[in-house]
């Protein structure tokens, strides 16, 4: 195969799809989307819990949050397909003062970012919103019900099919081997199956960014990160409308499964647990299963006992940098190189704003939708990181 097109795009999970429906959308339709999988979906993408939130501490991440759950919400008339919005809100619990503290510290950041729907709860509120946790640990907390749940593949698949019915293309089982540059600009991406050439290059690869990049000779601080999700099947199930719920002492959070907007009798649980070196590890470690099972239970008595859903838990990768934050900018090295990666655990609830800020990129040299300035690859250079406390 050989062949042209406007931009070639490395990466066919949602971000990758979103960037593709977004130029499409706009009339740039000669785009060519190439996944190394066999089948679309299969890397991070489908192993993700699909929360979506606006609870962060940083503007940037406030403001691609308000942008993503905005589309989000209109996603079947803009896509055709329905994402699973499930609008039951994220709780974050504080166990002591401090943790409180914080909590009254962030949000009174995210109404200056103009989130101005976040509720302080007491703990009586807390205990009222999550009655399955142990009441004497909590303090108090916040709460958003527009944040909640999506369907992360079904926003990978309408990005996709709006994509594809506008004249995209789609290469799976194909893995990029090169990226050429020549006069310090991008003209064509080398795969498995064959050569496209190409002015613009957007990496969407997730966890494996940074060795795309390193293929057009740049160095991006993108690291994978294994993250672990075990499914139990309590005695009792959540009930119907329960939010996702963080405890901010370690970052231990839960939430029940939906499937077709049908409450499940699972729980998905999930926690950061003890660091780990970076790797491209997915299988899930059985140990981590037993020490998540005891942390359940110590914040929810109710998931004594509980069993553990094979099917259902898993192990996939963050795509870690240095402040938790992505890099969405045009690279000064390779010119036409966009990178559109290390979201840190986000990419899903953020794909909408990622694509659009990226489409905006490309045809305009810029994006208006809102300040991607704190993005750019440029910051870890001059030292100017960006802190987010709200990190999961």
């Amino acid at each position: 195969m050989s062949e042209t097109a406007d931009v070639v795009i490395v990466g066919g999970g949602v971000v990758g799809a979103s960037v593709a429906y977004h130029l499409a959308e706009r009339g740039c339709a000669n785009v060519v989307i190439v996944e190394s999988a066999r089948e679309q979906g299969t890397g991070s993408t489908g192993r993700a819990t699909g929360g979506v939130r606006a609870q962060f501490s940083t503007a940037v991440n406030i403001a691609m949050s308000l942008y993503s759950l905005e589309f989000i919400r209109n996603f079947r008339d803009a896509t055709g397909r329905d994402a699973g919005y499930l609008p039951v809100g994220y709780l974050f619990v504080a166990t002591d003062g401090a943790q409180l503290e914080a909590l009254k510290i962030a949000r009174e950041r995210q109404r200056a970012a103009g989130l101005t729907d976040v509720e302080l709860l007491d703990a009586a509120e807390v205990a009222r919103r999550a009655p399955r946790l142990r009441a004497e640990t909590v303090a108090g907390g916040t709460f958003r019900q527009a944040d909640g749940f999506v369907a992360p593949l079904e926003l990978m698949r309408g990005f996709t099919e709006r994509a594809l019915a506008r004249g995209a293309r789609l290469l799976t089982d194909a893995e990029v081997t090169g990226i050429d540059v020549e006069g310090g600009r991008v003209c064509g991406v080398r795969t498995s199956r064959g050569r496209v050439a190409t002015r613009a290059v957007v990496n969407a690869a997730g966890a494996w960014a940074a060795r795309v990049a390193r293929l057009a000779g740049v160095e991006i601080p993108v690291v994978p990160l294994r993250r672990q999700i075990v499914c139990v099947r309590p005695r009792e199930p959540l009930a119907e409308g329960s939010p996702m719920v963080i405890d901010l002492s370690d970052g231990f959070h839960f939430r029940a499964v939906v499937r077709d907007r049908t409450w499940q009798p699972e729980v998905l649980l999930a926690w950061p647990g003890p660091p780990e070196p970076p790797g491209f590890n997915t299988e899930l470690d059985p140990a981590f299963v037993t020490k998540i099972l005891t942390r359940a239970e110590a914040s929810v008595p109710s998931f004594a006992g509980a069993g553990v859903v094979p099917e259902l838990s898993r192990a996939g990768l963050y795509e870690m940098t240095p402040d938790h934050h992505p890099i969405v900018c045009e690279s000064e090295r390779a010119r036409g190189l966009f990178l559109a990666c290390g979201f840190s655990g986000h990419g899903v609830m953020h794909s909408p704003a990622a694509g659009r800020a990226v489409a905006d990129l490309i045809l305009d040299g810029r994006t208006e939708a809102f300040d991607i300035s704190p993005l750019d690859a440029g910051r870890f250079a001059r030292g100017e990181l960006i802190e987010e406390t709200a990190l999961l």
